[in-house]
């Protein structure tokens, strides 16, 4: 399976202009946004062999993603409604 970095406008394209409205307008949205991203770049690097740890951290980091992830889902539906 190739590897893929998973923006959240791909995770939910559905979403994709909520994102990008809640990404100006939402600090707190915001800033899990660029937590999200960075998690998933690290992800990616690590997966890639390109940065080298072990699988705990790895599953550390994908968990902690999935917890962003989660949290941003709730906050587009509340500001869809």
């Amino acid at each position: 399976m190739p590897l893929t970095h998973h923006p959240l406008v791909k995770e939910f394209p559905e979403y994709k202009e909520q994102i990008h409205d809640l990404k100006i307008k939402d600090n707190h949205f915001s800033k899990l946004m660029k937590q999200y991203e960075e998690l998933d770049k690290q992800v990616f690097r690590i997966e890639s062999d390109a940065e080298p740890t072990s699988d705990d951290f790895l599953r550390d980091l994908k968990k902690k993603r999935l917890k962003i992830k989660m949290i941003s889902i709730i906050l587009l539906k509340k500001h869809k409604q």
